[in-house]
């Protein structure tokens, strides 16, 4: 699989998906909308695997975005 973690956020579908994860994790947990999660990985053919990776080197950047959006997740 091609390296995303350099293009834009905007543009770069491991930061969509960890930021939905993120929201997902702090509202309800990932298993309780799995199939949205899920639907969302085959949408964009990247693995839960690979969102992880970037959750875990862009935490900050996506909890940013989180917070600018209004949903804090709380």
């Amino acid at each position: 699989m091609a390296d995303r973690s350099g293009s834009p956020a905007k543009k770069n579908p491991l930061f969509g998906a960890a930021v939905v994860k993120a929201v997902l994790r702090k509202r309800d947990g990932v298993t309780a909308s799995n199939a949205l999660y899920e639907g969302i990985l085959r949408d964009l053919g990247i693995t839960d695997a690979e969102v992880e990776a970037y959750l875990a080197a862009h935490r900050e950047e996506i909890e940013q975005a989180i917070r600018s959006h209004g949903r804090r997740g709380d």
